[in-house]
């Protein structure tokens, strides 16, 4: 009888124990499975460059939105430039930057792309929104191409920007700096914004389709004008050392001695042998 008891207890304990170590079993996998999805996650998250954007919002976005922004709205811009005079590569440029690419609050509540405020005199339909000061009025539009329409009257009927509309309709550098002069923004890095925009994204081939003119695109003129000694890389945004040398199949330390390098410090533009 006795044994009979102590053979039940025991079997009671393996079956026990074996239960908890297919728990701990099954749940080990899934902890390790959520890891691997997260880490994936952020691997492909950080595959896409992102910028953040003035608009009322701050607004976070990736180029292929960009692009996508400026596909839509050039030809808007265009017809712009061939009504009212001012640079489609400008207009796309503030649109971009102060629209947040079309994602910024303002321009997803009120079709709003270039942050016009109400200001005296103004009869359309209007929203508020916190912006320099709590609850702001700002115009809001049915349709996006109306905004664009209202950002060049509003440019074109104030007389503190008369003197953009002496600058050549080509020269974008300096209609953006023309706009801060004028008074059009307070950021002292407004016209670099611009500037950076139009030349990442090649707004002014916009301007010289409107011109009738031939557009050449800098990217292109920058890797032909720019000569790279033989067996020499000009270190771009994003290189690290240990990039470069893989990239010729050097080891790091081979890398740092053909330079005379001491630390992995590196500069754009900076030339390297790499052999």
């Amino acid at each position: 009888m006795i044994r009979n008891i102590l053979a039940l207890a025991v079997l009671s304990l393996l079956v026990s124990c074996g239960s908890s170590y297919t728990s701990r079993k099954r749940s080990g996998k899934s902890i390790n499975t959520s890891r691997s999805s997260r880490t994936k996650s952020n691997r492909n998250t950080n595959n896409k460059s992102s910028e953040v954007l003035e608009s009322t919002s701050k607004t976070t976005v990736y180029a292929d939105v960009v692009k996508g922004y400026i596909k839509q709205y050039k030809d808007i811009a265009k017809d712009n430039m061939r009504d009212h005079g001012i640079p489609a590569s400008i207009t796309l440029a503030q649109g971009i930057l102060e629209s947040g690419a079309g994602r910024g609050t303002l321009c997803v509540k009120a079709n709003n792309h270039f942050g016009i405020k109400c200001h005296k005199g103004w009869k359309g339909k209007a929203v508020y929104h916190d912006d320099d000061a709590a609850q702001e009025c700002f115009r809001k539009y049915d349709d996006p191409a109306d905004s664009y329409n209202d950002h060049s009257l509003f440019l074109t009927s104030r007389g503190r920007y008369a003197s953009l509309f002496k600058l050549r309709k080509d020269d974008y550098k300096a209609w953006a700096r023309g706009l801060k002069a004028a008074g059009y923004a307070t950021d002292p890095r407004y016209p670099n914004k611009l500037i950076s925009l139009i030349e990442r994204y090649e707004l002014a081939r916009y301007d010289a389709e409107v011109l009738g003119k031939s557009f050449k695109s800098k990217k292109k003129e920058s890797s032909n004008n720019d000569s790279v000694p033989k067996n020499s890389h000009k270190v771009e945004k994003g290189d690290t050392l240990y990039s470069i040398s893989k990239k010729y199949n050097l080891s790091l330390d081979r890398l740092m001695e053909l330079n005379g390098l001491s630390n992995n410090a590196i500069s754009i533009g900076q030339i390297l042998k790499v052999k």
